[in-house]
């Protein structure tokens, strides 16, 4: 099952290099104003994906952590009470040395 995914991933790693260098093309992005940008294809592409992906994966990352920190909370297991003190003995004046 490893060399599978290990497959996989090579596959796509080369597949991502393959279309970066065929693409390899400067893009002009028009921002506020007359303001422009020359941004390589493969750059932009990136760029945008991870402005996609990350907002998505950290808020996904935030809910498992908050659940598992509940799941633990959980199942910690319950305080035992605390046991109450010995009511303090009275010593004998009588059995004095």
């Amino acid at each position: 099952m490893n060399f599978l995914k290990t497959l996989f991933w090579v596959v796509v790693a080369v597949s991502l290099a393959i279309f970066a260098n065929r693409n390899w093309n400067d893009v002009t992005i028009n921002l506020w104003g007359s303001l422009q940008a020359d941004v390589k294809l493969p750059v932009l592409l990136l760029m945008t994906f991870l402005v996609g992906f990350l907002p998505v994966f950290l808020i996904q990352r935030g809910r498992i952590w908050n659940l598992r920190r509940k799941l633990a909370l959980a199942e910690r297991p319950a305080v035992a009470p605390i046991p109450t003190a010995p009511s303090p003995t009275t010593i004998d004046e009588d059995d004095g040395a």
